[in-house]
């Protein structure tokens, strides 16, 4: 019997055992169903409208106007036939190119001194280096513009310079690197502790300076993490919506005019065909990054950590180190220390007075954002920490057909940009059998979907590391698969699932370019709010709102963290 009819018997009796589970069946039918409804059919709905000519023909007798469509390749030729276009694009992969280099190499200079040199202040630094991946996305970049701006407190207060402009390419770098190198930190960190510090203690031993060390053991090892971090901070830099948007200037990108062409310009065709570069852009890069890059790590060859690593302790070495550490946690916490400064002055760049008007302004007239934010972010939460549990458990525990059709699906969702996402839900939810534009619906449909990678994820890893025999006991007593999910599988992935939790809330409340599409009238949300404040001036405004923001994500968190204690659970940063 051939290889391949060995695998079809094989997925046929896996499919029946899962066809003789009712419980399991309705679970995998309505897994793949939400995954064609809200990740397959709106990108496809993106593909086909950007292929899509409307022609529309206006009847003088009867005043209807007819909608005649018909396949066209002129949206893409537009696209490339503009100069503005061309320029739009290599902006992106430039503004995506330097992000990524130097977002990493302060992620790994961090990751680093915190693993091998001995340095006060250690927890400090990692609270601070972390705060960009649990608040708005756009904070640092409205604190660039008061602090560097025409009428920044550095430039314009402290130097005198009058025609300071942070807008443009340089102040989105720097905006964009204080935002994205937390990330390459903490991928890189991990790495750098697997290292097994017999191995470079041979070569110290041999007679190697540290210097020595580093350039022939250390850095060759974290060759494949760089470059893992690498391509996860460039995809993150092109898809960027709200930075660019908030301080881009005349420097725009892809995210934003994607945005631009299709709620400004109502060009549907423009955007689409947009999307589709940009999207094409991310998913080669994600897929380089998930099916090579990520697989080459050369950490794991020495085995366990023998023992702890020795931290350097010469002076020439740490002070150096701890000078540069000091100095981008000072940068970031000037950051986010701005933003309530500024939202309890009276006027910035004008009238420092101390003054509540602008927290008077949201309580008394913007309320509802904020209301509504934490609401649906609430309530989005609970559903995405169990629907990313049970896609993982599918994923490891169990053979079917299809299989890797939900793997391949829920990955390629973290790769798919913000913008993107949301002009599929325009398209596809905007006309029956499924109008939900304008709705609740929507913007819950868009959080779950847009945070449950993440958990999934993270469910997957702690899934790898347990026994199956543990489940399959259960299941040779009698238990059936809900039983054996909720009784015995998910009570032994609490860290990861709690983990999913606090990820989903603090992104659901602090995601833009997803949401930035579907808000309404009746639901408007405190991201959205935030930007038209910023775009409006109302840089006070936008400040008090922030830090309204801020202070609500870290309360929850706290509160999530204190019953997860009590519940026996510490550690939910897996």
């Amino acid at each position: 019997m051939s290889n391949f009819s060995l695998k079809l018997n094989t997925e046929i009796k896996n499919m029946k055992k899962i066809f003789y589970d009712p419980i399991l069946f309705s679970t995998f039918v309505f897994v793949v169903v939400i995954l064609i409804l809200f990740i397959i059919m709106p990108m496809w709905n993106i593909l086909k409208e950007s292929f899509t000519w409307h022609d529309y023909i206006k009847d003088v007798v009867s005043n209807i106007t007819t909608d005649n469509k018909s396949f066209s390749l002129k949206h893409y030729l537009n696209v490339f036939t503009a100069s503005e276009n061309f320029t739009i694009i290599r902006n992106t992969l430039k503004l995506g190119f330097v992000t990524s280099i130097v977002s990493t190499s302060i992620g790994f200079f961090f990751a680093y001194g915190m693993n091998y040199v001995k340095l006060p202040f250690k927890k400090f630094f990692n609270s601070i280096a972390i705060l960009p991946i649990v608040s708005p996305p756009f904070v640092i970049a409205l604190s660039a513009i008061l602090l560097f701006g025409r009428r920044g407190i550095i430039t314009r207060g402290i130097f005198g310079i009058l025609n300071a402009e942070i807008y443009g390419f340089k102040g989105l770098v720097l905006v964009q690197v204080l935002t994205f190198f937390p990330e390459a930190y903490l991928m890189l960190v991990g790495l750098l502790s697997k290292i097994d510090p017999s191995v470079e203690e041979a070569s110290r031993d041999l007679g190697a300076s540290r210097w020595d060390v580093f350039r022939t053991v250390t850095f060759p090892l974290m060759v494949p993490g760089l470059a893992n971090a690498f391509l996860v901070i460039f995809i993150q830099a092109i898809a960027d919506f709200s930075n660019p948007m908030v301080i881009g200037g005349n420097f725009t990108t892809v995210a934003v005019q994607i945005y631009l062409k299709g709620i400004g310009n109502f060009d549907m065709g423009s955007a689409t065909a947009l999307a589709i570069v940009l999207m094409l852009m991310s998913i080669s890069i994600f897929i380089t990054q998930k099916y090579y890059i990520s697989k080459k790590s050369y950490v794991t060859v020495t085995g366990k950590v023998s023992r702890d690593r020795e931290k350097i302790t010469e002076k020439n070495i740490v002070y150096p180190i701890f000078i540069m550490m000091g100095f981008f946690t000072f940068c970031v916490f000037l950051m986010y220390i701005m933003i309530p400064i500024v939202s309890l002055t009276k006027l910035w760049g004008v009238n420092y007075s101390f003054s509540l008007d602008h927290y008077k302004y949201v309580f008394d007239l913007g309320l509802k954002p904020i209301k509504d934010t934490t609401l649906l972010s609430l309530l989005s939460t609970p559903i995405t920490g169990v629907l990313a549990m049970i896609i993982a458990f599918l994923v490891v525990r169990k053979q079917f057909f299809g299989k890797s059709f939900i793997e391949f699906t829920t990955m390629m969702s973290i790769a798919i940009p913000g913008t993107i996402v949301g002009l599929g839900y325009i398209i596809t939810y905007n006309k029956k059998p499924f109008v939900l534009t304008g709705t609740a619906a929507i913007l819950i449909i868009a959080f779950i979907m847009r945070n449950m990678p993440i958990g999934i994820r993270s469910g997957i890893a702690a899934l790898q590391q347990i026994d199956p025999s543990i489940e399959e006991a259960a299941t040779v007593l009698g238990a059936n698969s809900k039983k054996v999910f909720t009784s015995v599988t998910l009570p032994m992935i609490k860290p990861a699932f709690f983990s999913g939790l606090v990820y989903a809330f603090v992104r659901s409340m602090t995601l833009v370019s997803t949401i930035i599409f579907l808000v309404s009238a009746k639901y408007n949300l405190l991201t959205v709010a935030i930007m038209n404040q910023i775009d409006v001036m109302k840089t006070g405004v936008a400040a008090a709102y922030c830090t309204v923001l801020i202070v609500i994500v870290f309360v929850i968190i706290g509160i999530m963290t204190y019953i997860l204690k009590k519940m026996g659970i510490d550690d939910i940063s897996e």
